[in-house]
């Protein structure tokens, strides 16, 4: 099995196993219980790129748009892509919370072990819409399990940034 493969099937099991575990408290969370936003309320109108933008800066307060301009002077069409499909159509379907959503992308994220930035990113996306620093931490502690210790540690790396970041807010 290639390197590769191995590393996707990792991300897929865990992805799942998070999505587990956190179906228990966030599934039934509405948009007038607190900062997890219902997807559905959320995400009004027919122009993709208008609601990926909306559902971009609800969920990562700026951070995502600072990503999304970064592209501007060498790839605006992957920017637009990035609003359009994840938070555009992804981001905006009612199966999941928007709580579950952050912790199965910080999980994947932290389990292919080279993101350290788009991490970084949805790790405050997670504390945006309502996850607890516990939360985030158990995630990257469930990380050594199946995605290995080294991605667990630059998981939690990661995480202290963040939370040091926002405590310097």
């Amino acid at each position: 099995m290639t390197l590769d493969r191995f590393v996707k099937k990792r991300v897929w099991a865990l992805a799942l196993v998070c999505l587990q575990w956190s179906a228990g408290a966030s599934a039934e969370q509405t948009a007038d219980e607190g900062p997890a936003l219902a997807s559905a309320v959320t995400c009004a109108g027919d122009d993709r790129y208008e609601r990926g933008l909306e559902r971009l800066d609800q969920i990562t307060q700026g951070q995502g748009r600072a990503v999304v301009n970064s592209l501007s002077d060498i790839s605006p069409d992957l920017g637009r892509y990035i609003i359009e499909y994840p938070y555009g159509d992804v981001f905006c379907r009612s199966g999941l919370t928007d709580q579950q959503r952050q912790l199965a992308t910080i999980a994947a994220l932290a389990a292919l072990g080279y993101t350290a930035p788009e991490l970084r990113v949805h790790i405050h996306g997670a504390l945006n819409v309502g996850l607890t620093e516990e939360e985030v931490v158990e995630t990257m502690i469930l990380m050594s399990v199946y995605a290995g210790f080294p991605a667990s540690l630059h998981g939690l790396r990661a995480a202290r940034e963040v939370f040091e970041a926002r405590a310097q807010d």
